[in-house]
């Protein structure tokens, strides 16, 4: 299952929030890249991408280990880790990411603080560079608009060499989400479309509207 894409995972710790935001030449993307728990972190998994990175990615950051160390953990067990791409964010806002030799070009990952921006089958590095660059021109803003932000810079920048098809915004919060009974803070995903990151951000506007802005009955 090749998932070429561009993805950012990132945190604001201040907010007490984690989040993951992916644009690929992929049908609904979003079902397979990204995985976030408040307090534990976030996980961007891709290329031949390896689903199990999700789940038992957050299990070892539940247990304390750090972004450096979930990495190199799920790769070192994987007999096929030549082909995949990680990125993983944990607790503390440590980053950490995996490019195995067979990603297909343009490949690679940039890492700061607080986040991890990976892509595959790019124009070039410029698109990954836009992902890094726009999250740390945007401190103080807050994290959905920033990782919206990152893909819309990234996406100029080049993006997925093969062309758009879908893209999924995640962000997570303990008890943010809806009515306050949930974690989920945003979960947005378009999974066909010839203009996805245009229809994400339109959603968006209607998510903010109805669950952000608007006053509390």
């Amino acid at each position: 299952m090749l998932v070429s894409t561009y993805s950012i995972c990132a945190c604001d710790r201040g907010a007490r929030q984690w989040g993951v935001v992916v644009q690929s030449r992929f049908l609904a993307v979003g079902s397979i890249v990204p995985w976030a728990e408040p307090r534990v972190g976030a996980i961007a998994t891709q290329s031949h991408a390896n689903p199990r990175y999700g789940p038992d990615g957050l299990a070892l950051l539940r247990e304390g280990l750090s972004a450096e160390e979930v990495v190199g953990r799920l790769t070192e067990a994987d007999d096929r880790r030549a082909e995949r791409q990680l990125g993983v964010v944990d607790a503390a806002g440590r980053a950490a990411a995996f490019t195995g030799d067979a990603c297909r070009e343009w490949a690679g990952s940039r890492t700061g603080p607080g986040y991890a921006a990976q892509g595959n089958i790019l124009v070039s590095a410029e698109t990954v560079d836009a992902l890094a660059e726009t999250f740390e021109g945007t401190d103080g803003a807050p994290l959905g608009e920033r990782l919206l932000g990152c893909l819309e810079a990234a996406q100029a920048a080049g993006g997925d060499s093969r062309g758009q098809q879908s893209a999924a915004l995640l962000v997570v919060g303990p008890e943010q989400g809806f009515a306050g009974l949930s974690d989920v803070f945003v979960d947005l995903r378009v999974d066909d479309h010839e203009h996805p990151l245009e229809e994400l951000r339109r959603i968006f506007a209607i998510h903010h509207e109805l669950f952000v802005a608007a006053p509390s009955e």
